[in-house]
């Protein structure tokens, strides 16, 4: 299908696309993985850097396998949500030993693997292999939202209405197709953002249904996490002591990191229940080896 959509954001694309190495001619399948998996609630500008860190030592899945999980922890630095690190060594060690190093260019394939879902499967297919898929992330869904349906934000979860809708606006040809759907995650991400929209440069605002009937605003508006005096903030407190750390480190030391004793013992108690952290037999704490 063609949309009167596709020219105007594909141009506009063309013309404003951020210089991203996950997007550079030649980026490898697996670049494009990391990518995804790190910008999983995490913005672009601390991405680039850790992940041009984590390229040049992991340059490929099979030197990832190589090395124990900790170092993956341990090189996650303060990205957050540090299971990320865990699933992206265990996707390395299955490509590895599955795919022969190579990161599958088949969507259900992709799915198999550790911390991909339905939109980082169709992500990495899309993008790595120009394959045709509707790509659903959190700035492709406000887009769609604000210019077809007329809704200022879409709802907390992806719907299979929205999938429709991405799936009806996707062109024939894949490398178009996956030229679109970067194209619009880039429209959201620089012109169609949540808090103060660029109408007046918007490659598509005269076919904008929520732009035609006012703007209006969305009764239930998207709420940023607390992270301030919560169990998460404990955990990144006690993996940081670990990271900074030559080896495994005395329970005494991680009592330091947190005040409250309680918290500190239900983070620490989750930490090893998600495998970012060894108890040892001696008392003692260490990333994973």
């Amino acid at each position: 299908m063609t949309s009167r959509y596709l020219e105007p954001v594909l141009g506009w694309y063309a013309d404003h696309a951020r210089d991203l190495p996950w997007r550079a001619p030649g980026a490898s399948a697996w670049s494009v993985l990391v990518s995804e998996i790190m910008l999983q609630q995490t913005p672009v500008s601390r991405v680039l850097p850790a992940h041009r860190e984590w390229l040049a030592r992991w340059p490929t899945p099979a030197a990832q396998a190589a090395d124990p999980p900790g170092a993956a922890v341990r090189q996650w630095g303060r990205l957050g949500y540090p299971r990320r690190a865990l699933r992206l060594h265990e996707a390395a060690r299955i490509v590895t030993e599955r795919h022969g190093g190579i990161i599958p260019d088949s969507y259900d394939e992709l799915l198999t693997l550790p911390g991909v879902g339905r939109y980082t499967a169709a992500a990495v297919a899309s993008f790595a292999y120009r394959q045709r898929h509707p790509v659903l992330d959190t700035n492709v869904r406000r887009v769609l939202a604000r210019l077809v349906s007329g809704a200022e934000f879409p709802g907390r979860a992806v719907s299979a209405a929205e999938w429709r809708l991405a799936e009806t606006l996707l062109p024939d040809e894949p490398e178009t197709a996956a030229r679109w759907a970067v194209g619009v995650m880039e429209l959201g991400a620089l012109v169609c953002t949540a808090a103060r929209p660029r109408c007046e440069v918007c490659p598509v605002a005269a076919d904008c249904t929520w732009l035609r009937a006012g703007r209006p605003a969305a009764e239930v508006r998207p709420v940023g996490q607390r992270y301030e005096g919560t169990d998460r903030q404990c955990r990144g407190r006690l993996l940081a002591v670990l990271r900074d750390a030559p080896g495994p480190v005395p329970a005494a030391r991680l009592d330091a990191a947190w005040p409250v004793a309680l918290q500190r013992a239900r983070a620490l108690d989750g930490l090893v229940a998600d495998g970012l952290i060894d108890a040892r037999p001696d008392g003692q704490y260490a990333l994973p080896a």
